[in-house]
Order: structure tokens, then sequence, then C-alpha cells
């Protein structure tokens, strides 16, 4: 049953410290994946109202960068602790704007708990370095001070975890926050937002818009805004990178990829097995690091694709809003879905085996929700549609390769290189897959080498744009620039201090 109109939520924007209803005139709609339900709807912001949360985060700045950074850390242990207390909460909203399995949105949201965590160590992680004397009585020391106004602009697929990539390491490190999350699914971010006030952040220092390409525009080209850091597709990921850059911004811009899992022959095939699906069907395919390129190497295929087969056939795909336990959700929206089912068709065209075909899927007490099945194109081809593009869906495709090799060869003709993984017991195919595979993220037995907050999200080509990475010291160094400072002291008649003050005198 459609929600009816008055009971569906209108998002506000967050602006020095307040939720104000934005003064747009079109909007658009927040689903529930599951049902097909309508939930909510998120104003397309104009560019004026983007300049107005950004003058806010301005004028916020001098004060926010003013307060002791143990001060600052203060907040996120204290926002620490409510997003643990209201963990449950964070983790079913994300369920229903996305769609995720509840244990997928808890994990998530842990992860993004983790970069709170790691903010709250910024105080030791930001310090410069001194060295004392490097000429002759001249000291130098660096020190790292916040760039101003940033701004996240974050996607669909993991509502909670990608912008806590972000605004925590910016805010401590002294800057204020401008944050636009994706319009497919802004519920979860606001009531985030409400804990960091919570938290006892000052009102402006973070604030939250939303709309479309305009909005995005606006925060580009704004000349208060200095630094912005961005998660989605390839594409946009570069137009935000030069747009960026063309404007005088620090830009990170991690964009889409296809991971290549290669699978050897003296592989623990059962292990290999239940990883490999969850890494190409957790979330329903929609991540950035999921394995969507298996690539068995000689005679692992026959035992590979037979057993994968038959393991993600028994997946059970349903709702993510109620009391059932489904192994996997629906996708994002209706749209969505048949992009996913068009390119899998033009796999089918292309001379693909169809191992697994999960389009006609149906979810008997979610008729109207997003679902497709877990499917597997077999014997694919570097040249196919399904190999090239980011399909961001349950799709595995399975490239044989004869050798290591040839399976290191496919990874470097690939224009992406966000992640990579090797299934094998052998010390030697380890070594030469993680030194010579084209990708920033490599995998040994693991199946998503997705690194936690203390390391950087190090995609490299086409999976992302820019010299620094998010997460991590390269995050701090990110949102923060560094100033040197070099001191000579003279004494009251003009000369250098050159005798140390412990040399005895002479009688």
């Amino acid at each position: 049953m459609a929600v009816t109109q008055s009971a569906v939520k209108t998002c506000e924007l967050l602006i020095a410290g307040k939720w104000v209803k934005s003064q747009a005139q079109e909007f658009s709609n927040v689903w529930n994946p599951s049902t097909g339900e309508l939930i909510a709807r998120v104003p397309v912001c104009k560019a004026d109202e983007v300049d107005l949360a950004v003058q806010e985060a301005q004028k916020a700045f001098p004060a926010w960068n003013d307060t002791p950074i143990v001060e600052r850390a203060r907040v996120m242990y204290r926002f620490k602790g409510l997003l643990e207390k209201n963990y449950e909460e964070i983790a079913r909203s994300v369920s229903r704007e996305h769609g995720k399995t509840v244990p997928e949105a808890k994990a998530s949201v842990a992860r993004g708990i983790e970069v709170v965590e790691f903010s709250m160590g910024i105080p030791s992680l930001i310090m410069g370095e001194c060295m004392e004397n490097i000429a002759s009585n001249v000291d130098c020391e660096t020190m790292r001070h916040p760039l101003g106004v940033c701004a996240g602009i974050t996607p669909f697929n993991f509502p909670a975890m990608v912008p806590l990539w972000m605004y925590p390491i910016a805010i401590t490190c002294g800057n204020t926050f401008i944050l636009k999350p994706s319009e497919k699914v802004p519920l979860t971010s606001m009531l985030i937002a409400d804990l960091l006030k919570e938290a006892g952040l000052p009102d402006g220092v973070f604030n939250i818009v939303h709309g479309g390409k305009e909005a995005v525009d606006a925060i580009l080209t704004h000349p208060l805004v200095k630094a912005i850091s961005f998660v989605g597709s390839t594409g946009i990921a570069k137009y935000i990178y030069e747009t960026g850059c063309k404007h005088g911004k620090r830009v990170q811009a991690a964009g889409g990829a296809k991971n290549h899992i290669i699978i050897m022959p003296d592989a623990d095939m059962e292990q290999t097995v239940q990883a490999l699906q969850s890494s190409a069907f957790g979330c329903a395919g929609e991540r950035c690091m999921a394995g969507s390129l298996a690539i068995p190497v000689g005679e692992a295929a026959e035992e590979l694709v037979p057993r994968l087969v038959e393991s993600s056939a028994k997946m059970k795909v349903g709702r993510t809003d109620g009391d059932t336990n489904p192994d996997m959700g629906p996708v994002i929206s209706a749209d969505h879905l048949k992009r996913i089912k068009s390119l899998v068709e033009a796999g089918v065209k292309e001379g693909v085996d169809l191992a697994l075909d999960g389009r006609d899927l149906k979810v008997a007490d979610a008729p109207n929700g997003f679902f497709m099945g877990p499917t597997i194109l077999d014997k694919a081809t570097p040249d196919m549609t399904v190999v090239k593009e980011e399909i961001f869906g349950p799709v595995l495709s399975v490239l044989r390769a004869q050798t290591i090799e040839d399976a290191i060869k496919i990874g470097q003709e690939c224009p992406y290189g966000n992640g990579a993984v090797i299934y094998t017991n052998s010390g030697k195919a380890a070594r030469q897959f993680k030194r010579y595979f084209n990708a920033g993220m490599i995998g040994i037995n693991v199946g998503v080498p997705a690194p936690m907050a203390w390391f950087p999200f190090t995609g490299w080509n086409a999976s992302f744009y820019g010299d620094q990475h998010i997460q991590g010291r390269e995050g701090i160094s990110f949102y923060t620039q560094q100033k040197m400072t070099m001191t000579r002291w003279f004494d009251s008649k003009g000369k250098n201090f050159s005798d140390p003050i412990w040399k005895a005198k002479k009688p």
C-alpha cells in the first residue's frame, strides 16, 4: 500500500544549527527499496541556499579554529558515545532508505564509528615537527592549520559510513563542513546530525544541504569552499575533480571500480566460494569494493563455478525493513534495477554463459520492491560490456585465465584500480599478485580489502582523482595545510646568542 502524501517526510536543511525549510520548488523522492513505497521528499536546492550554508559555516570557522584541539576531539568522544547508543536506530534507518540487510547496515555504521574513534586521536597525529639549530642560532618548526569551509558530496550506497569518512576528520582538524548527502538516502545523515548537535558541536560547524547538479556546482564553484570530498561513479568523480580544481579547491574524488578476484587452483575452495559470494552479492553488489570479476586460474574454474552457482542459488533475497533476516536485500531504485537487467541482457547477447539468472526473482511479501537475485555470467571476455562497465548490482562475471600472469594482465588492462584479491595458499603467487596487480587496495585471502579508519582508502587510476586519499593520515593531511616557521633571537645588543647558558664563566 502506497504511503499517503501527507505521511511523507519533507527533508529540511541544517544551517547554523537549525533545521530550515527549503524554498525549493522542485523535489526528488526517497523510496523504501524493499516495498517501493515513497517515504520522503528531498528539496532540490538552488545555489542561494548552498551559499547561505557556506556563509554560516564561514562565520563559525574562526571560533571553531580557535577552540583547542583537545576540546574538538572531546566533541568527537561524546559523538562516538551517542552513535553507539543509537546504533540500532541508525542501522534501521540505513536498511529502510537504502535496502541493506540489518547486519550489513550495522557493519557499515560500525565502520563509520571507527572513523570517529580515529578522529579522537587527531591531537597526537596532527603535531608538527621541530629542529633546533637547523642553521646558526636558527630553529625551524612546522604546524598544521585547518583550511576553512570543507564540503562532502556522498553517494547512496552507504548513507552513514561514507559521510562519516569525511566530516569527523575535517571537523576535528578545525574546519567547518557542508554535507550534501545523496538525494536518494538523506534521512540517515539527518538523524546523525542531531547527534552531533547533542554532542556539543557549535552551531554552523556542520551543515546539510540537499539537491542535484545545481547544488553540487554551487559547492564546486563557491569561493569560500576550500576542499571537497566525493565518493560516487567515475564519470562524476572526474567532473568533481576537474571542476573543483579549476576553481582552486583541494579535491579527493573516489570513483567506480571493477574489482578482480583471482582464484588459484590451490585455494581452499570452500572458503573461497563463501568469500566470493559475500564479496559479489553483499550489499546487493552496490559498493565500490564489490568483487564483480572472478578470475579462476587453470583448473580452478571447473570446481569453483559449479560450487559458486549452487551456493549462490540458495541465498535468501527479501525485504530488509521488517523482522525477516534475508541474505540479500533490494537494489536502490526501479531505474537502477532496470539498468542492471539491461547490462545482463547485453552480456547474454555478447555471448556469456548465463550460469545463474536472478532477473525474474519475486519476493512474495514485497511485490513492488526492487529485487534481483544473484546472477553469475560465466566465460566472459575482457571486451564484453559486463566486464568493462561497473554494474553496481548483484552480478558476477567470470573470466577464465590459464596462468596467474594472464590474470594479472587482465587487471593491467582495466582502466579502474580500486581493489583486487587473490585466493591461494602459495606465498609465491600472493607476492607476485601483490607486487604487480594494478589496484590500490589488495587482499590476500580477504574478500573485500576495504581498509579500516587508520589506513587510507587508496584507489588508483580511474577509481580515484586527487593526491590525498580519504581516511587515515592522508585524510588529516587533506583537511589541513602546513605552516613553517623559522626563528632567530638576538641579545639586547643585537647579536646572536652564541654561548650556551650552561658554559662556566672564567674567573
